[in-house]
């Protein structure tokens, strides 16, 4: 599948079906995230599947934002690992490059027939804490994935964008 065909297919699953995602296609969507760039290749980022009734019961109690998807994945970064600007105070690269792998992931999946949303409605802070992460891992995005539901569809505004001359500019 060309990479505008892909982009253009994937939109943001809140239905699921009760499917439950092969191993073979999770590894698939996991060396994904594994093969993207990050600054300096520093490779900062983590990902935590919950796949186990317990995880996803937990992870319910804290969010809204699973739709009934039978794997959540939650990209954290850990702040002692990831790239810091030394021309800006401030500018680190950990939320940038669990991004870009969970950006990665994401169009993996879709490629493999499944659904996926991006997900950064979370107490992130109480997410951690029921993972049990280290002080310096944080999380930045829960991206859920399973097979969508018969009934799911792309949300009213999937399809709208603004006009490229809006976004971009030529200098």
């Amino acid at each position: 599948m060309a990479f505008a065909d892909l982009a253009l297919r994937r939109c943001s699953i809140r239905k699921y079906s009760e499917r439950p995602v092969e191993q073979g296609k999770l590894d698939q969507v996991l060396e994904a995230a594994r093969v993207a760039p990050t600054a300096k290749n520093l490779q900062p980022w983590r990902v935590h599947a919950l796949r186990s009734p317990e995880a996803l019961a937990a992870f319910d109690e804290l969010t809204t934002m699973r739709f009934g998807a039978p794997v959540v994945l939650v990209f954290t970064y850990d702040v002692d690992e990831d790239w810091k600007n030394p021309l800006e105070e401030g500018i680190h690269s950990g939320q940038q490059d669990a991004s870009i792998a969970a950006t990665y992931a994401m169009l993996q999946a879709t490629e493999l027939g499944l659904g996926t949303c991006w997900c950064n409605y979370l107490p992130n802070a109480r997410v951690a804490a029921m993972l049990g992460l280290p002080k310096s891992e944080r999380v930045v995005l829960a991206l859920d994935v399973g097979y969508p539901a018969a009934e799911a569809h792309p949300a009213h505004l999937h399809w709208k964008r603004k006009p490229l001359e809006d976004l971009a500019d030529y200098r």
